[in-house]
């Protein structure tokens, strides 16, 4: 018989706590989706108010009165605090329990799609390292839950091992909805297809072995290629038609196209480059001076008393994290202007290579911070409306020493094709030698996917009679 035995083991896991998990999501959130938190937080939390409208100053009032006014608000609030803690109280009153009642008022907002992949990151059992991975790549991934960049690249920008990042990624594409992580359409239909019938159906080899042909409806080509009839082909093109080729879909809330930059960069008066956030919309949070008083009045309830220092507690902490959120990105945006004056003034094909590690030591912040702050966030500069992740990417150097992003990579193909023959289209080989003979090492593979990335189709499709 066997024997039956206990044993005892220690493990250390990472849980992060609801104030810092808000926090995080503070930072991440771009600015409409920032503005839709702040007016449920104002909805949800009774013990916070808009000021934006009652704090604005007349512009003719003088700088030392608004100082004064300041002085007295800040003065107020110490008073209001120390009275609390020395228990000093007054007369609970009908109006005050008549008025504390709206905070059972209540909304549900819509969750984004950053949001739900990053509850399912933090309730997965993984050890800290790969769901600093995971947070990693998701700051990587686009409004379809696509992962742009590659591997390589995000372990560069962000020094985590590339088998670390493997792993995470892995497990972000288990995640609901399905299709998430995947590098483009291809791959999202087909973990949808390996999750909902496996990897053996007709459907899944068309996708993965003739997924041009299917895009041009050339199903007689597929039919021969893969031993079958062209109405079973036609079929199964209807069952992928089914699919979602673009998994975030529905989680964007508006469906509106129109985006508002995070920050605009322009020239200031002395002519120098400047940042400045587009913030002007956003509700200014305070925590309303009738709730603090409260606490410390006689005749309110332990419980009541309880849930409103909590409810301060959380507006503090939110108005904190929306502090630290503006000025993170205000200063990655500083050191953007420091590191790229070149496009700035000239266009895409001056952005040099340009790390997040490299915005992070600067700023003395861990790499991941920088990569959550630049997640979804668009920046409008002088050369168009960007993400400010794109400032962000691995390069080359030409043979005179000078750096070229990949983005300037990009911008010289889509040149060379604008001005090309169309008569005789240029083919990646082609490109790859022009671009060889201005200084810029590529291989054909790689003008290949920056190819794709800009939308061009191959030669032989672009050439006309």
């Amino acid at each position: 018989m066997a024997e039956a035995s206990l044993h005892h083991s220690l493990s250390q896991t990472q849980t992060l706590a609801p104030q810092m998990r808000k926090s995080l999501e503070i930072l991440q959130a771009g600015t409409m989706e920032l503005s839709h938190l702040l007016r449920q937080a104002l909805e949800t939390n009774p013990t916070l108010e808009d000021i934006t409208e009652v704090t604005s100053l007349d512009e003719d009032t003088d700088p030392e009165e608004a100082d004064k006014l300041e002085y007295m608000n800040e003065t107020e609030d110490d008073w209001r605090d120390r009275s609390i803690l020395e228990g000093r109280n007054n007369q609970w009153t009908q109006e005050d329990e008549e008025r504390r009642q709206h905070h059972y008022n209540n909304i549900v907002a819509p969750e984004t799609l950053q949001q739900h992949l990053q509850h399912q990151v933090d309730l997965s059992l993984i050890d800290p390292e790969a769901r600093e991975a995971a947070h990693l790549i998701l700051g990587n991934l686009d409004d379809r839950g696509f992962l742009e960049s590659s591997l390589t690249d995000i372990a560069t920008n962000g020094s985590t091992p590339i088998s670390r990042l493997r792993k995470a990624l892995d497990i972000i594409k288990s995640f609901e909805p399905a299709g998430v992580g995947a590098s483009g359409i291809p791959e999202a239909l087909l973990i949808q297809l390996e999750r909902s019938s496996g990897k053996e159906t007709l459907e899944y080899r068309i996708v993965r072995d003739h997924f041009e042909d299917l895009a041009r409806r050339r199903h007689p080509q597929i039919a021969r290629s893969l031993g079958t009839t062209v109405e079973c082909i036609a079929e199964a093109a209807e069952k992928i038609g089914r699919l979602s080729p673009n998994p975030g879909g529905e989680f964007d809330p508006t469906g509106n196209p129109y985006i508002l930059p995070d920050v605009i960069i322009e020239r200031n008066d002395d002519g120098k480059w400047g940042a400045r956030l587009t913030g002007e919309h956003l509700p200014s949070l305070r925590i309303n001076d009738f709730y603090k008083d409260m606490i410390g009045k006689s005749g309110v309830d332990q419980k009541a008393r309880t849930f409103l220092r909590d409810q301060i507690r959380d507006g503090r902490s939110l108005i904190r994290s929306i502090s630290l959120r503006q000025e993170t990105i205000l200063a990655i945006a500083h050191k953007l202007i420091e590191q790229q004056p070149a496009f700035l003034e000239k266009g895409p094909r001056h952005l040099r290579p340009l790390t997040m590690n490299d915005i992070a030591d600067e700023l003395s912040l861990h790499a991941t911070t920088v990569s959550r702050a630049v997640a979804g966030k668009y920046i409008l500069t002088p050369q168009g409306l960007m993400e400010m992740r794109a400032f962000f990417a691995t390069g080359y150097q030409t043979e005179g020493g000078a750096e070229v992003s990949n983005a300037g990579v990009r911008e010289a193909i889509q040149q060379l094709i604008d001005e090309e023959n169309q008569a005789k289209p240029m083919s990646d080989d082609a490109i790859s030698k022009a671009l060889q003979a201005q200084g810029i090492k590529v291989a054909r593979r790689t003008v290949a996917k920056y190819r794709e990335q800009l939308n061009i189709l191959p030669s032989h499709l672009r050439k006309s009679f």
